[in-house]
């Protein structure tokens, strides 16, 4: 009776499903990088564009000062990128490495190349629907080289 109890019960329960192989299917890895900590990644409230893009600063270049209105993912592809924070503090991030540019006025930042080779990034753009990819910020007061640049490269 028992053997049949649980005959019965196997017959009522569907068989696993079994994975099947891809095909036709190939992709490339443009850049990779490891980032210094956790990442927190979060996307503005209702609809939101992503855009993916490559950003090249030429050695003595800048993106000017500016601010997102949602998150940047950035990955350096090559070089080394030089940025000055809303709180003047100064973070390098070569080759290899990413990070995550957080969104609002409150976050005001500019990227250098003090290098001798072009600084290229991969970056995503997590924005409001329709947002610009970024708006330009006033400087923020920290020192020799706190100006505004052109904004050819943000």
């Amino acid at each position: 009776m028992a053997l049949v109890g649980c005959v019965a019960v196997l017959g009522l329960v569907r068989p696993a499903a079994v994975a099947t192989p891809g095909g036709g299917v190939s992709g490339t890895v443009l850049a990779k990088g490891t980032s210094t900590g956790k990442l927190e990644v979060r996307t503005p409230d209702g609809r939101t564009d992503v855009t993916f893009r490559t950003i090249t600063v030429e050695p003595g270049g800048s993106t000017g000062w500016h601010t997102h209105r949602g998150r940047l993912i950035a990955v350096v592809k090559s070089g080394t990128l030089t940025r000055t924070l809303h709180d003047c503090s100064v973070e390098e991030t070569p080759a290899g490495s990413s990070f995550i540019e957080p969104s609002g006025a409150d976050h005001r930042h500019i990227g250098r190349n003090p290098g001798t080779e072009p600084v290229v990034l991969w970056a995503t753009y997590l924005l409001p629907e329709g947002s610009e990819l970024s708006d330009d910020a006033e400087a923020v007061g920290c020192g020799a080289g706190g100006g505004h640049a052109p904004p050819a490269h943000r």
